[in-house]
């Protein structure tokens, strides 16, 4: 019989884009180029398959670290000592030394605002005595209260003599640095001999948990969603497995992200500068993975899963003569056009309904 419709060849003819969180065919140009042959029958044929089909994608990442952050010094005086580039610092471990006194390390998210001393409440005294407890300095205290007691005194003054520090049962503003966890120094922001002072960091740190950071247009960031699964492509070509752990709210434009040239508010060069949006990918075996910092990576992205749903090859969709699309029915060595109406695109497949299609048919695909 003679086919009605001809084959959307190529990646010209099949122009797909997003469009409300599905996909669309833009453009469906008739094409045959003589592909099929004499008897009729195309040149080869796939199956209509039942089964799980996803809108997944792969996008470009970086390889890094979690939860970039600077350090300044509380007090005025000397840098005498800083921690190597690259070294991990755990709870109670020296970050810097001004005039030789040691800055420590203690877990935290509340910052060391104040010195602390008897009397005191408050979350970052709450935070002291569940650092003291976890050194094993805080027997009998309780680290669910945010109160400086005698038995707060008594621990801190435990920590001090376990450094050979002086036993004054008080803790100065320039004695501690909190942060979540333990830190790896990315740089050194200032050098030995430099006086340290507001507004100038002495190191930039982050966290030591690797993670993975890509951008989104802002239009497809609903394509990522916290808590979705992903894939990442480590270098040397191995792979670990991952979910998204955040999405920017804010987007920011190619220019703010970098990648945009010249200056000038006004003008028409704006039209071109696509919104970004952030999203961070942690790991789910955050220790096993390796790789330089600011590694580039690939992340798959699960992207919407559809169950059970039939599908065939998107380059055996026919465009109809009397418009919208179909695909080529070969049985019994005879061909029929069969109307289909599109779903979800992925992994070079198209979820179709419509006409009598059932699983196992043979369709019409052109030989590229």
């Amino acid at each position: 019989m003679a086919r009605r419709g001809a084959w959307l060849v190529g990646t010209v003819a099949v122009v797909l884009a997003v469009s409300g969180g599905g996909y669309a065919l833009l453009d469906r140009p008739a094409r045959d180029d003589g592909r099929q042959h004499a008897d009729g029958l195309p040149p080869a044929t796939d199956e209509v398959r039942r089964g799980d089909l996803g809108s997944g994608s792969r996008v470009d990442g970086t390889l890094g670290y979690a939860g970039e952050r600077k350090l300044s010094a509380a007090g005025p005086g000397v840098l005498t000592w800083i921690a190597a580039e690259g070294s991990a610092v755990e709870r109670d471990g020296r970050l810097y030394e001004v005039n030789g006194r040691p800055v420590r390390l203690m877990y935290g998210s509340t910052p060391m605002y104040r010195p602390l001393k008897a009397g005191d409440k408050g979350d970052d005294v709450k935070q002291l005595k569940r650092n003291l407890v976890a050194l094993g300095h805080g027997t009998g205290l309780d680290a669910s209260d945010g109160t400086f007691t005698e038995g707060t005194s008594a621990a801190v003054k435990r920590w001090q003599k376990a450094h050979k520090e002086k036993e004054t049962g008080e803790v100065a503003r320039e004695d501690i640095a909190f942060a979540a966890g333990p830190q790896r120094v990315k740089r050194g922001d200032a050098a030995l001999g430099d006086e340290p002072g507001p507004g100038k960091p002495v190191l930039t740190v982050t966290g030591t948990e690797r993670v993975v950071r890509f951008q989104l247009d802002a239009a497809k960031a609903d394509s990522a969603k916290t808590g979705d699964k992903v894939t990442v492509r480590l270098p040397g070509g191995t792979g670990a497995s991952g979910k998204i752990d955040s999405v920017g709210s804010t987007a920011a434009s190619d220019d703010q992200n970098g990648g945009g040239s010249g200056g000038g508010g006004g003008g028409g060069g704006g039209g071109d500068q696509k919104a970004k949006v952030e999203v961070t990918v942690v790991f789910d075996n955050p220790g096993d993975v390796k790789g330089p910092d600011q590694s580039p990576v690939s992340v798959s992205l699960t992207g919407e899963t559809r169950t059970g749903v039939l599908s065939v090859p998107v380059n055996a969709l026919l465009a109809l003569s009397g418009g919208g699309f179909g695909v080529q029915v070969v049985e019994n060595g005879r061909t029929r056009d069969v109307k289909v109406e599109l779903g979800m695109f992925g992994n070079g497949r198209v979820e179709v309904t419509g006409g009598d299609l059932k699983e196992g048919m043979r369709v019409g695909v052109p030989k590229i």
